[in-house]
């Protein structure tokens, strides 16, 4: 029988989750997942960066990065289709939110995020949580 102080924190297992999430994406350079829990830890949405569903492209279209870029919808846009305002208490990414998705979450209410890994491009995201007062933690090898 399993010690109830042997399972794995809320964090770390908010983190995995978003993990496994992120192997549903299809993006070759960058899968990303995101899980979202209500005030009660009950998961209440898992999403993954990629194109809106079925649609289908040609190879060709995942070989240049920055042209594909406008075109991915984002895991945590995903994610906030989801739920509505005040539902989620905590979600969890693999890669930090970029700052637009950082304003979009400040907008549904959400109080903690959890990541794994930050993307060097945009840090705003940190900003806009503190101006919004919500609480952020990096999460780093579970």
């Amino acid at each position: 029988m399993t010690n109830a102080n042997d399972r794995i924190s809320w964090d770390d297992y908010a983190i995995k989750l978003a993990e496994v999430a992120s192997l549903r994406s299809e993006d070759p350079f960058k899968k990303v997942g995101a899980v979202a829990f209500d005030h009660d830890h009950r998961v209440i949405g898992v999403a993954y960066n990629g194109l809106a569903p079925g649609k289908t492209v040609d190879l060709n279209f995942w070989s240049n990065r920055d042209k594909r870029r406008p075109f991915m919808i984002h895991a945590e846009q995903n994610l906030l289709s989801l739920f509505k305002r005040g539902e989620c208490h905590t979600i969890a990414c693999t890669l930090l939110p970029c700052s637009s998705c950082a304003s979009m979450i400040a907008g549904y209410g959400i109080k903690r995020v959890l990541y794994k890994e930050e993307y060097e491009r945009d840090q705003t995201a940190h900003e806009i949580f503190s101006f919004y007062g919500i609480s952020t933690l990096k999460i780093v090898d579970i």
